[in-house]
């Protein structure tokens, strides 16, 4: 199994779920990094994409290199051949070489922006906003093509805001924060949005236990499936995480939702794999040690 971007937030949580249920990991990416099967590749580089899924001999893929929204507003260019040039590369690879399923990381961004009182299933059409969920989108669309032309199984999980420990972000950094400061005893947490705003977030390490369940499912129903997220109210996460230690501080700031839902259907998902996860007060919790 082969992991892109496995060096990631998410992708460390990929590869640690792969490999709990027994799978050989091949973690890919562009930075450095020491571990079992870590591997340099850019995946802007098809020479290095080949010769990896060729010497390798890779059956399935988990695609989750990518520059992130904040990044790729700063740099259209580099993230356009990330995003993009990398993606295609990959699927390129994987037809050329045989492998078998191509599992897409990608994004509630493709939606694009929508109404509190309204719910988002998979049948509503993409509308991203920026070049991050226009990115994700048109690979879905790419993905779609190789799966009807040359058999190759792809699916795509769409993932909303992530949250958990040890993300090391700089823009979003309050989706760690609110982890680690409960863990650490202390600390100011400054949310960018309002009390009255809903925002959809998933803990890391459910992302990885729905990409294990996609690359290991026998048969796939569908192409594409909303994450399991939870519509969170950010006065309610503010008034939580105070409570469980008030020596935690969390600030509010009033910062819109914007391409992105704010509610989600994921039963699609949640049915057809019995998909089932703790919520995110129940994380807080556990964080807290109550």
């Amino acid at each position: 199994m082969l992991v892109t971007g496995g060096l990631g937030f998410v992708g460390r949580a990929t590869c640690a779920a792969l490999r709990g249920a027994g799978y050989r990991v091949i973690s890919v990416d562009v930075n450095s990094g020491a571990g079992c099967n870590q591997v340099h590749c850019d995946i802007t580089n098809v020479a290095q994409v080949r010769n990896l899924i060729r010497e390798e001999h890779i059956d399935a893929v988990v695609h989750l290199a990518a520059i992130l929204p904040t990044a790729a507003q700063r740099d259209s260019v580099r993230a356009t051949h990330v995003n993009l040039g990398g993606s295609l590369n990959l699927l390129e690879a994987a037809r050329e070489f045989g492998v078998q399923r191509f599992v897409f990381g990608s994004s509630l961004s493709v939606y694009g922006t929508w109404p509190d009182e309204h719910m988002v299933s998979e049948a509503e059409r993409g509308a991203p906003e920026d070049l991050y969920g226009a990115a994700k989108l048109y690979v879905e669309h790419l993905g779609e093509a190789y799966k009807q032309t040359n058999g190759l199984e792809f699916v795509s999980l769409r993932i909303g805001r992530v949250v958990g420990p040890g993300s090391k972000s700089n823009t979003s950094a309050w989706r760690s924060q609110i982890f680690e400061c409960l863990d650490k005893g202390s600390g100011e947490v400054v949310i960018p949005y309002p009390d009255s705003e809903r925002i959809l977030l998933v803990h890391v390490e459910d992302v990885g236990r729905m990409l294990l369940e996609l690359a290991r499912a026998t048969q796939l129903r569908h192409t594409v499936y909303n994450a399991a997220c939870e519509s969170v109210v950010v006065g309610e996460l503010k008034s939580e995480i105070e409570r469980l230690n008030p020596l935690v501080r969390v600030r509010l700031e009033g910062q819109s939702v914007v391409g992105n839902p704010r509610r989600v259907n994921w039963s699609r998902f949640g049915e057809e794999f019995g998909f089932k996860a703790p919520t995110i007060l129940e994380r807080l919790a556990g964080a807290s040690g109550n």
